[in-house]
């Protein structure tokens, strides 16, 4: 496993629950900005995608929390990806700064064009250099 890309967060008061920990479902969302965020460093657009009927959506996620988050402690999360049939697979880790293990996730997505299902070729010019 080699991380292809890492973004440093931060968490704010708000995504944490009554036990001053991150509520769980606020991982998808860093999840989902640090994949938002490595495809605009690949050169793709989420919005001139969509506008050309391509879109990359989310089919199963799978999240193994490790160590909380709290609020204002900074983290990386991280990235790698393996593509599988017609699926881009996505597994993503967080980390606090200081080294710990928050969550291991595995984020599997496929591609629709026009609202079918695609093979994902849309995507490989992109991901091509990730996926040897």
């Amino acid at each position: 496993m080699e991380y292809i890309f890492e973004l440093e967060m931060q968490v704010r008061d708000y995504e944490c629950d009554m036990e001053g920990i991150v509520n769980n479902a606020i991982y998808q969302h860093y999840l989902e900005h640090t994949r938002h965020e490595f495809l605009a460093s690949s050169g793709i657009s989420f919005i001139e995608m969509h506008e050309r009927g391509v879109d990359p959506v989310v089919n199963r996620i799978e999240i193994n929390y490790k160590t909380p988050l709290r609020s204002r402690d900074t983290f990386i999360s991280k990235l790698y990806m393996r593509r599988e049939g017609i699926k881009y697979v996505f597994y993503q880790d967080i980390y606090k700064t200081s080294g710990e293990t928050c969550i291991k996730a595995v984020v599997e997505t496929v591609c629709t064009v026009n609202g079918r299902i695609s093979r994902g070729e849309e995507f490989l010019p992109y991901f091509e250099k990730y996926l040897q």
